[in-house]
């Protein structure tokens, strides 16, 4: 399989959508971060130092879904019709789960990745006062509907 965003010479390119349909699309991504009793208990109870840490990972994810073609460079800008970042407590820390919607030429999966991602992140910069040794872990697409290629769900197990 060839990849496409490389050009005949090999060189880094932004793929051409010109001619793809206009579909509704739509990724979820996941990941998750592991962090002690007490990071975990400042989260859920939002009395950490720096504020209510979900409520500001969620607006951070969110923004970050909106900047995505800011960041990796071959990601074409899209007009989001909409992202939901989501967040479940787990024993020893908290999963979240990123979703992003277009109707566009081309998929939405790095925009969910990049939002799961800058939430996790999140979490971290306002807990690190009580937790410097948290880890991030396991982020990944887990379902894209619409496209040319059309439907795909992780596989379960991994």
């Amino acid at each position: 399989m060839a990849l496409t965003h490389l050009d005949e010479a090999g060189k880094a390119r932004m793929v051409d959508i010109s001619g793809k349909a206009v579909t509704a699309r739509t990724a979820i991504a996941e990941g998750r971060i592991t962090m002690s009793a007490e990071a975990l208990t400042a989260v859920r109870d939002a009395s950490a130092a720096k504020g209510d840490v979900l409520a500001v990972a969620r607006i951070a994810g969110i923004t970050a879904a909106k900047k995505t073609a800011d960041l990796i460079p071959l990601c074409h800008p899209l007009p989001l019709t909409s992202v939901a970042v989501d967040f479940g407590l787990e024993d020893g820390g908290v999963r979240v789960e990123a979703t992003a919607s277009t109707t566009w030429g081309t998929g939405v999966e790095m925009e969910a990745m990049t939002a799961a991602s800058v939430a996790l992140l999140t979490i971290y910069d306002m807990v690190k006062a009580v937790d410097k040794a948290m880890v991030i872990s396991g982020v990944r697409l887990l379902k894209k509907t619409g496209g040319k290629s059309g439907d795909w769900i992780a596989p379960s197990g991994c």
